[in-house]
């Protein structure tokens, strides 16, 4: 089963339009289509966004679906600790993301933060290290064609 580490972007948007393409890829895993990787750095930031009074307010989520989403993250995601020390992108939080990403073993990033997706030079180094960085439509095209 493929390992993906899904930005943290995508777990915000997942809960605040859940009829968008996030909220496939959030159901995906939760049907077990693919593994997580996560850091605690990651979580606590997904953790951060979900709680914010104001997008619980805005988008209708209660604290109890949030809660119970972190506890399913927690236990069935695969956690690594990151060093801090890699340094490949511009943002000091993306090169969390992809520390995560390579110390977990996963082969894909999804992402919409065009520093991750855009920058050439980065998703061929990305690549180097055996991760695709991928937007949330190229990695929900070849899920549902199943050539992960």
């Amino acid at each position: 089963m493929p390992v993906v580490l899904l930005d943290t972007n995508i777990w915000g948007s997942a809960f605040i339009n859940p009829h968008g393409f996030p909220a496939r890829l959030k159901d995906a895993w939760m049907a077990g289509q693919f593994d997580v990787v996560l850091s605690i750095p990651l979580l606590e930031e997904i953790a951060d966004v979900l709680t914010r009074p104001r997008i619980q307010t805005k988008y209708g989520l209660s604290t109890e679906e949030i809660e119970q989403f972190l506890r399913l993250l927690q236990e069935r995601a695969t956690h690594v600790t990151p060093t801090g020390e890699f340094d490949l992108c511009r943002d000091p939080d993306d090169d969390l993301i992809l520390e995560t990403a390579v110390l977990g073993d996963a082969r894909y990033t999804v992402s919409r933060d065009d520093d991750l997706k855009s920058d050439d030079d980065l998703v061929a180094q990305m690549r180097s290290r055996g991760v695709e960085v991928l937007t949330v439509q190229h990695f929900l095209e070849r899920l549902d064609a199943g050539t992960l």
